[in-house]
């Protein structure tokens, strides 16, 4: 599943939106097993990490599961 559709359009270079996915797709592939809602909360986080200027998709990765539930 990809990340873009959580964010606005244009708000990202291509190179941050990349990792921000690499990022994604592996938090979803760690937790298996998530529905919309909480698909919706690791690529908003994700997506605040990145504003912050991370660009590490293991960084990245890490805060989304460090902030999870």
């Amino acid at each position: 599943m990809p990340i873009r559709p959580f964010m606005q359009p244009g708000a990202f270079e291509p190179e941050a939106i990349v990792a921000m996915s690499e990022a994604f797709e592996a938090v979803l592939k760690e937790l298996q097993d998530t529905g919309d809602v909480m698909r919706e909360v690791i690529a908003r986080r994700i997506i605040a990490e990145a504003t912050l200027g991370e660009r590490d998709p293991v960084r990245l990765r890490e805060a989304a599961l460090r902030l999870s539930p």
